[in-house]
């Protein structure tokens, strides 16, 4: 049987190296190539052109790759060395069949990713977070620190922006939740976006900015770039540089932020607060940048603060009631978002931030989803693997626990609720 590596080599041999070969050129040697590895053994229609197809994007795409990211119901590529690549599709995560030719090939794959978002990636530098052009987000380990070959983990991002509308309409939030935000959005209250891995936090703040007013000017920063901010033509994106091979050339989410302070912004957008910048992003909060949103990994809204406390301490050795202090007085609102056992994201609670008083930060719940505990339960068995699945779909509303304490700056924008 004619294999794809058998073809690549034949078309690798007659291409001319001496100059760029135009796409409709190179379709056409391929199907000439294939046109004659038919004639030595038959090749179904449908083989050839999935050959074709995979030849192409060998050349001229990202190979293999290709063919996920072209799958919009692929959510994220996972890719473990050459043989094992596993894909996230509809919640679950299977193993693919595909194969790269050779570990050459897959980092051959992974330099043109990372050179297209000016980025470095070797054994000198063997970690990188790079983007596509889609904004698909990539992550990358090479050898030696990965030991089982070129890591490559790719988020996949919808093509077109996801609003608050499609959220509704998944069920991950509902209309009086979505229309108490939009009111705080758009009075200007600090919003902190926290969640797990994979919680939907970008997506989110995304749907979170269409409440924005179209006539303000926003910054925002980012270590990748992701942020679809909707119709906001005052927008200015700013993202952050990993040093160049001399060492020199960074450019921190940090720096970004204090330069930030100097571009008159209305609001800065931090896409998330991983580490020591959390310091200059409460100064901005409480330097007049009302309505400035971001988003961080954690738990729960307490585990949020919690988070944020230590990753001040990571930038600056100030008192911990200080910093305290800095947090409930920069954010507003903490809004909580969870991925369930039936692989929905949803909005699991809105919390306020009271305020700092008997050395700790209160907060209160305002909405939090709760499960109606009636779940539908789907059994599969799949005969391959000998597995039984139980496939149970979440149920539940969202709960409103408490009012609004703080409601100044609604009163202020002319809003009442």
């Amino acid at each position: 049987m004619i294999e794809a590596e058998q073809l690549h080599a034949r078309i690798l041999s007659r291409l001319d190296m001496t100059r760029d070969m135009e796409d409709e050129e190179l379709t056409e040697l391929i199907y000439e190539v294939l046109q004659e590895a038919s004639q030595e053994e038959y090749l179904p229609l449908d083989q050839k052109t999935m050959l074709g197809k995979e030849l192409f994007n060998a050349f001229r795409k990202l190979d293999l790759l290709q063919e996920f990211l072209e799958d919009e119901q692929i959510t994220e590529i996972m890719i473990n060395g050459t043989q094992n690549i596993f894909i996230e599709k509809a919640g679950r995560i299977i193993q693919s069949d595909k194969r790269f030719l050779s570990r050459d090939k897959l980092e051959d794959v992974i330099q043109q990713i990372v050179a297209g978002s000016n980025r470095l990636v070797n054994e000198a530098s063997p970690i990188a977070d790079a983007r596509l052009a889609d904004g698909s987000r990539v992550n990358v380990v090479l050898p030696p620190v990965a030991l089982n070959g070129p890591i490559v983990t790719i988020r996949k991002f919808a093509k077109e922006a996801i609003t608050m509308k499609k959220l509704m309409e998944w069920q991950s939030i509902n209309s009086e939740v979505s229309g108490f935000l939009a009111l705080l959005v758009a009075a200007g209250y600090n919003i902190f976006i926290s969640g797990g891995t994979g919680s939907g936090k970008t997506t989110f703040l995304n749907a979170l900015s269409q409440y924005i007013p179209k006539n303000e000017r926003i910054i925002t920063i980012e270590d990748n770039a992701e942020l679809q901010i909707q119709n906001v033509k005052n927008l200015v994106r700013l993202e952050a540089r990993n040093a160049n091979v001399e060492g020199t050339g960074e450019v921190t989410i940090r720096d970004l932020i204090k330069s930030a302070l100097r571009m008159r912004p209305d609001r800065i957008i931090v896409g998330e607060v991983r580490s020591a910048e959390a310091i200059d992003m409460l100064q901005a909060l409480n330097t007049g940048h009302d309505g400035s949103l971001s988003t961080g990994h954690a738990n729960s809204p307490k585990d949020m603060l919690s988070r944020l406390e230590t990753m001040v301490l990571m930038g600056m050795d100030l008192p911990l009631p200080a910093i305290q202090r800095q947090i409930a007085s920069g954010l507003d609102i903490i809004v909580h978002l969870g991925r369930l056992r039936d692989k929905t994201r949803k909005v699991l609670e809105v919390t306020e931030v009271l305020g700092y008083w008997e050395e700790e930060i209160h907060l209160q719940t305002l909405y939090c989803f709760e499960e109606a505990y009636k779940e539908a339960v789907n059994v599969t068995e799949d005969e391959e693997k000998r597995e039984i699945r139980m496939e149970r779909k979440v149920s539940g509303d969202w709960k409103k626990i408490a009012e609004l304490c703080h409601r100044e700056k609604l009163m202020a924008a002319g809003y009442h609720i």
